[in-house]
Order: structure tokens, then C-alpha cells, then sequence
């Protein structure tokens, strides 16, 4: 009589199943009297942006491309510092190891000088006798030229401005947000008088910060994308189903392709959605399809924002100041790494660079502008390092060179005589002050004023 009740404690409590031999031992489940032994579970990979950043397939032209550029920003940010100096355009070194902080530098200010002297030059302050730095002619012409070339094409940053405008849901945008990405536009540094206050006829501020558009313009509103569908219907003969909504894929070389994989970019590249200039109600979310059209939208805005950079490239972090002008409700890094095949995110450098990637080649841009040539040519002298150096050669290093080779040359030849070594140290001593007088005189003036 007291089986039954046992055996029902044990199946019912216990949860102990009958086994169909006798001499095996029952295997007992987690029930109240071993409770607080411990469970192991098997955790599941967790499918984050932070994952899916680490486990992309990599671009190592882009990557280096994005380290070089990197670099090139830290010499222009010291070029900056160095002209805002009111002694002229020359530092001395002492003075520069301050500035580690100021660039983010993780090695000392003088080893990264020296790395690239074709853009700095290191010299002996001819009366103080320390360490100073300047930047070479060569790179100064090109900053100017840079300068020049933004001023020229000053109607192509009104239409920049402009499309930026119409991308937005009222027309407007934070100046501060503008003024992140000046150098990513091409615009100049006091666009706010130069363009904005300039052409009151197309702009307007509304507030110390924000600037709206006063017209739209149809002419201008024509996305980058829409040129490449047309280019695709008309020279591949593809369909207009195919190609209305689709976007150009490039995926990065070793990127792997799961099964189904295909046919979700298939379906994807055929979902509709409101495109950047497109003036319709926002997508909600909730209905049917929603969501992947919202998101599809913000890529296109994505697709055209970048399309309108110079360098075709932008910092991930300053994309989040456009975020509520553009009502783009979505995890920027997040929505970057679901299309690696459109876009590309680099880690490199100080910050993470996002890239346009069917606009770039082997790490070069496939369609350049006037802006990016002039860049490129910096970038050059990035790239050389410290090679080809004998052309940075002054001229008082060529005099004491020949003047050591012809030493070098009599004393092989006939040997010293009484006498002889009056002469050389005479005429050096003479020379040492000719050369210290023609330093002095190939500065400039700012540079004069600053030796006292």
C-alpha cells in the first residue's frame, strides 16, 4: 500500500522517470531537495555591432588608406597650431612636446616630425641655437592651393548645402552639425558668411544655429543612385523591376556567402521605399514590411549623404549630429555593417571611418574632383615618409659635403703641407658667416620679427 504513493512522490516531486531495467540507477532532475546545485548552460554567440565589427570581412587597402589619412590630419592639425603662434611660422621643439595631449600623439611630437621631412623641416635656429620646426614650401603651396581651389568652386558647396536641405524632414539643418564635417564637403572654414550669410536667396537662418532652405529646387533633387539605375537600365538591358529600388553591390575580396544569402539581397534590392528627396509621409514602422523599408531608406540617405563628400568617406560619430534632421531612428554602426556590400567601416586610425565602396579602386577614388587632387597630393608626401630625402637638401649642406670631398681629394693626392691648414680654417670660419647671413635672409618676414 505505501508503493504507490512513493512512486508517485517520486515521478511527481522528484521527477523521476522508470527505467526499463531494474539495475539501472535512476537519473535524477533538478527538483526541491537539489536545487542550489549549480546549472552549466551553453551560451548562445551573441549577435551585437560590436560582433559583427570584429568578425567583418576586412579591406586592407581601405584600412590603410583610412591610416595614412589619419596621419595626414594630425600634420595638418599641427600646421594649424603652428601658424595660430604669433612669432611667426616656425616652433621650437620644446615647445611642441606640449601638444601630445592636444593631438591625441602616442609617440613624441619630434619622432613624428622626423618621420615625414618632406612636410616639416628640423633646423637650428640660426641666432638661438635650439631646435625649431616649419613646414616645408612644398606643403604650404599645396594648403594654399587647397584654399583656392574650395574658393573657386564655391557654387558646388551651395548645391551641397542644398541637397543636404532637401534630404531633411523641414528643411533644415544645425550649423553645428555643417561645421563638423567642413572639411568633408569642401566647404570653407567661414562658410557661415561666405555661403549661408552670401547667397540669402537660397538660404535663410532661422536661429543662431539652424539655417533652412527657402526653395526646392528639382533640378538639383536627383540622387547619385538614380544616375547609376538609369546607366544599368539603359547599358545592361536590365529590367525596370530589377533596377528601380536596387543599389550597387561590391562586396570587400574573401567575404563569405551563406546559403540563402543571395535571395534575401534579391528580395531586398526589389523592396520599395521613399527615397532621400522624396517629399511622402515617413514609412511606419508597425506596418507590414515596415520595418525593412525604413531601414532601406536610411541607407539611401546614407548612399546619397556620402555621395556628396569630396573624399566619398565620413566619421561614423559625426553622422550621429544628422540623425534628427534626417529622422533616422536607427543604430548608425549597425545599419553600416548589414550592407557590407554598400559600405565599409574602418577602425583604424583614432576614430571609425565609414566608406562609399563602389567609389573606390584599389584605394583610390574612381572619379576625382578638383578638392581631391590637391589632397591626394599631401597625402603623396605622407606616403614617401622619409625616402628621396637628397632633395631636401639646403645649401649649406651641399657646400660642406663638396667642401669635405675635396679635402678628402688633396689629401689623398699630395698630402699636407706647412701651412696649409691656415687656409681651410680661415675660409670656413667665413663661411660658417656667409651661410648663418643667407639663413637669415631666406626667411621671411614674420620669421625675422620672431628671432628677437
Amino acid at each position: 500500500m505505501t508503493v504507490r504513493p512513493l512512486q508517485r512522490f517520486m515521478y511527481t516531486i522528484l521527477e523521476i522517470k522508470p527505467s526499463s531495467s531494474h539495475n539501472s540507477t535512476p537519473q535524477f532532475q533538478f527538483g526541491p531537495f537539489n536545487s542550489t546545485a549549480q546549472r552549466r548552460w551553453r551560451k548562445k554567440p551573441s549577435d551585437t555591432a560590436q560582433t559583427r565589427l570584429e568578425g567583418r570581412t576586412r579591406d586592407l587597402k581601405l584600412d590603410n588608406l583610412a591610416i595614412r589619412l589619419g596621419q595626414l590630419g594630425l600634420a595638418l592639425r599641427l600646421n594649424s597650431l603652428m601658424f595660430a603662434r604669433k612669432r611667426g611660422p616656425f616652433v621650437s621643439l620644446q615647445l611642441m612636446s606640449r601638444w601630445n595631449t592636444l593631438l591625441g600623439l602616442n609617440i613624441a611630437t619630434s619622432a613624428f616630425l622626423r618621420k615625414y621631412p618632406h612636410i616639416f623641416e628640423v633646423f637650428t635656429h640660426p641666432i638661438r641655437r635650439n631646435l625649431c620646426c616649419r613646414i616645408r614650401r612644398k606643403m604650404r603651396g599645396l594648403i594654399e592651393e587647397e584654399e583656392q581651389v574650395i574658393r573657386v568652386s564655391e557654387l558646388d558647396s551651395v548645391r551641397r548645402i542644398k541637397r543636404l536641405l532637401m534630404m531633411s524632414i523641414n528643411g533644415t539643418l544645425h550649423i553645428h552639425a555643417l561645421r563638423l564635417i567642413t572639411r568633408e564637403l569642401g566647404l570653407p572654414q567661414d562658410f557661415r558668411e561666405s555661403i549661408i550669410g552670401k547667397y540669402s536667396n537660397e538660404f535663410r537662418l532661422i536661429d543662431l544655429e539652424i539655417v533652412g532652405l527657402i526653395d526646392r529646387d528639382g533640378q538639383v533633387a536627383v540622387a547619385e543612385v538614380e544616375k547609376w539605375r538609369e546607366r544599368e537600365f539603359r547599358e545592361k538591358w536590365l529590367s525596370e523591376f530589377e533596377t528601380k529600388y536596387a543599389f550597387p553591390i561590391d562586396f570587400p575580396t574573401g567575404f563569405r556567402i551563406e546559403a540563402g544569402f543571395r535571395e534575401k539581397l534579391r528580395n531586398w534590392q526589389r523592396l520599395p521605399y521613399v527615397k532621400p528627396y522624396e517629399r511622402k509621409e515617413v514609412v511606419k514602422v508597425r506596418t507590414c514590411g515596415g520595418i525593412e523599408r525604413f531601414e532601406k531608406r536610411a541607407v539611401g540617405i546614407l548612399h546619397e549623404f556620402l555621395c556628396l563628400t569630396v573624399e566619398k568617406m565620413v566619421e561614423v560619430e559625426r553622422l550621429v549630429h544628422f540623425r534628427r534632421d534626417f529622422g533616422l531612428d536607427v543604430n548608425m554602426r549597425e545599419l553600416i555593417l548589414k550592407h557590407p556590400g554598400i559600405f565599409y567601416i574602418s577602425t583604424k586610425g583614432n576614430a571609425q571611418t565609414v566608406f562609399l565602396r563602389e567609389a573606390y579602386s584599389k584605394g583610390c577614388l574612381i572619379e576625382p574632383n578638383p578638392i581631391y587632387v590637391v589632397r591626394r597630393k599631401m597625402l603623396d608626401l605622407i606616403l614617401v615618409g622619409r625616402r628621396n630625402t637628397s632633395e631636401l637638401r639646403t645649401r649649406k649642406e651641399i657646400k660642406t659635403e663638396k667642401k669635405k670631398k675635396n679635402m678628402v681629394h688633396d689629401e689623398n693626392e699630395g698630402g699636407m703641407k706647412d701651412g696649409d691648414w691656415v687656409i681651410p680654417f680661415l675660409g670656413t670660419s667665413d663661411q660658417n658667416k656667409d651661410d648663418e647671413l643667407s639663413e637669415i635672409g631666406a626667411l621671411s618676414e614674420k620669421e625675422i620679427n620672431g628671432l628677437s
